[in-house]
């Protein structure tokens, strides 16, 4: 048996278990957990909103940002060894849809996730697909190994479009918004705007690389571009913030033939102003999770070439004290935390 943190009841929670210990098959392996982050989706599961009520079923063992280490690897599995540290993709991909055939298992047709649709990595041991697994460089620490999976979703929503010399704004200054600020000046962008009303956040997106963090509740987003000379708006928008008012000021401040990436799940129905994208030409993607495993890597080689995310990580509880935890990434006050598990 294994301590775990489980939804286990359909209300809002989540309670610390004892679970058995996960049997692996022969084309997975089992990982002892060191440190796992919280995501915000751990904490609509925490909530059970409208959108953990459809996906999760219970109950479950939850959490899916993970850093750890083999302990028992099945008997078809190559290329793996117990004692590795790993972290791993969460999309647990098909196999035989026309994308995994493709090569392109991000656009899996029968993704599921790992610890929302799948049992997760908040416990002492957790179980995993092998071909999920990535193998950690020595040079990365096992906090920023821990938050590779929303590191992953901001390498993969910043990097979609060309950003060397480009005037970039961000809606959303949640930890995934900040980490992309900061791949944004890692990238070579001209001003790199970030918009949210959260003061403790947009304060840390400054010390991440944004270059203005407007408080869209007391400042005036069209003032201070003119202040930094954007007179024709963004060239590359980024939406993190999945609200819809931040949407439409981001389609409202782009340039003409500009590039949007969307990263922020924005609730059903959202009215969008299409004359914006029509008339301006404007370019949107939609994205989901990482490219696998090309997102995987181009996040340790920016790590390798000086990318500081230390910054972000704000918060470390060992795991028994996960109510706290919960409650202070609800608060907002906080960047990533860490839960250690050792």
């Amino acid at each position: 048996m294994m301590k775990a943190l489980v939804k286990k009841n359909p209300t809002e929670g989540i309670w610390l278990e004892e679970v058995p210990i996960p049997q692996i098959n022969s084309n997975e392996v089992l990982i002892k957990i060191r440190k796992t982050s919280i995501c915000g989706t751990d904490v609509h599961i925490y909530k059970w909103d409208a959108w953990a009520q459809k996906n999760v079923p219970l109950p479950l063992v939850i959490g899916h940002e993970f850093v750890g280490e083999i302990v028992e690897i099945g008997s078809n599995v190559q290329n793996l060894k117990v004692g590795q540290r790993v972290s791993a993709e969460g999309h647990i991909t098909c196999g035989h849809c026309k994308a995994c055939k493709m090569g392109k298992k991000h656009l899996c047709f029968n993704v599921r996730g790992f610890g929302y649709h799948l049992p997760g990595c908040f416990a002492e041991y957790a179980k995993l697909p092998a071909e999920n697994i990535f193998i950690l460089p020595e040079s990365v620490s096992d906090d920023l190994a821990a938050i590779f999976d929303p590191f992953g979703n901001a390498v993969h929503t910043a990097l979609t479009y060309n950003l060397t010399g480009e005037d970039v704004l961000i809606t959303g200054a949640g930890p995934i918004g900040i980490m992309a600020a900061a791949i944004a000046q890692k990238a070579g962008a001209r001003h790199i705007f970030i918009t949210d009303i959260n003061p403790f956040r947009l304060e840390l997106a400054k010390k991440m690389g944004a270059t203005c963090a407007v408080n869209m509740t007391e400042e005036s987003l069209t003032a201070k571009m003119q202040e930094k000379g954007i007179l024709d708006g963004f060239t590359v928008g980024m939406e993190m913030s999945g609200n819809p008012a931040g949407l439409n000021t981001l389609l409202q401040s782009m340039q003409y033939g500009g590039n949007v990436a969307l990263l922020g799940i924005l609730p059903p129905h959202t009215q969008i102003d299409w004359d914006l994208v029509i008339f301006r030409m404007l370019t949107l993607k939609g994205i989901y999770g990482r490219e696998i495993f090309s997102t995987w890597f181009k996040m340790t080689s920016l790590l390798d070439v000086g990318l500081n995310l230390e910054p972000l990580i704000t918060h470390h509880f060992p795991m028994q004290e996960y109510q706290e935890a919960f409650a202070t990434m609800i608060s907002t006050h906080s960047g990533k935390i860490i839960l250690n598990w050792e």
